[in-house]
């Protein structure tokens, strides 16, 4: 008796499914993605695609300069290395942190009072009371490489400087660059500054992309002025390969008794863009320059499909 009734159910179920299910919609989101939604034939992904070397490849040259670095831009796949996690004094490459965390603290239209003036190294003229945009800051920062600039901007875009320092090696961590430590904005050597031609190749490939940056060191000369217009700072680019070599964009230059010559560089041609990175060199712009005209020569650029 229990056997027939438990059967009388399940085919009473059946035919309650068998009546309902076809009226019913059941929503399921995965399938229903899966199958409603067409793909047309001709749809296309872009896809970065790392360079690949040509059937006439050679080795890159030998250099001086005792880290190297040439990295695609787009995909940051290395294209040669040499030493490339060597810690090394950055000097004034340390100044493309200074920029970013001061434009995370500080608008570019913000006024910047100078309260003190750092007067060691490079400069770009700034006195005590000068009254400056951070933009026009960044003008002197990044073109003329002044130390009074980065000072300026350490200590008007922070609570004090050791706090705007603290953000540089915070930003550092955030960035992957976990070979950096920073002590000061300027890039003056100290035994716990330093950097890696790794990490300054992509801290390079992150300042460049902000537009502003990558505005300011594109550019060869300039004049800026304080707000009143009444004082004005005459700015000439340190990086010679700026108009002299084909494709160069930046981005910044460094040099101190203790890192020798130091520069990183971004070009680009047609479709292919690279970072070069040489620290601790005898010729850094000859030397750079070379690897450029290496990079592009050696490698084959796709178009991305």
């Amino acid at each position: 008796m229990i056997i027939r009734v438990f059967t009388a159910g399940i085919i009473s179920l059946s035919l309650i499914a068998v009546i309902l299910l076809p009226k019913t919609k059941i929503n399921l989101p995965f399938f229903a993605n899966s199958f409603s939604e067409k793909i047309k034939a001709s749809t296309t992904v872009s896809v970065d695609r790392s360079p690949t070397r040509k059937v006439s490849y050679q080795d890159p040259p030998q250099l001086t300069a005792s880290s190297i670095v040439v990295m695609d831009a787009k995909t940051s796949a290395p294209l040669y290395e040499k030493n490339p996690n060597l810690k090394h004094f950055p000097a004034s490459l340390a100044k493309l942190m200074t920029s970013l965390v001061a434009l995370e603290k500080c608008s570019p239209t913000t006024v910047v009072t100078v309260s003190r003036v750092e007067k060691e190294g490079t400069q770009m003229g700034l006195d005590v009371g000068d009254k400056v945009t951070v933009e026009n800051l960044l003008y002197g920062l990044l073109i003329n490489s002044g130390n009074d600039a980065a000072a300026a901007l350490a200590d008007y875009c922070s609570e004090s400087r050791e706090k705007f320092i603290e953000s540089m090696n915070e930003k550092a961590l955030n960035l992957g660059l976990t070979s950096s430590h920073f002590m000061n904005p300027t890039g003056f050597d100290s035994n716990y500054q330093y950097s890696t031609a790794a990490d300054l190749a992509r801290l390079a490939n992150v300042a460049i992309s902000n537009p502003l940056i990558a505005k300011i060191v594109a550019t060869k000369s300039t004049v800026v002025t304080d707000i009143s217009a009444t004082k004005s700072y005459y700015l000439e680019n340190i990086n010679e390969l700026l108009g002299q070599v084909q494709g160069v964009e930046g981005i910044k230059t460094g040099q101190t008794e203790g890192a020798l010559e130091n520069l990183v560089t971004k070009t680009t041609r047609n479709t292919g863009s690279i970072v070069v990175v040489v620290l601790g060199s005898k010729n850094r712009f000859d030397e750079s320059k070379k690897l450029i005209e290496w990079a592009f020569g050696n490698f084959n650029w796709a178009s991305s499909q």
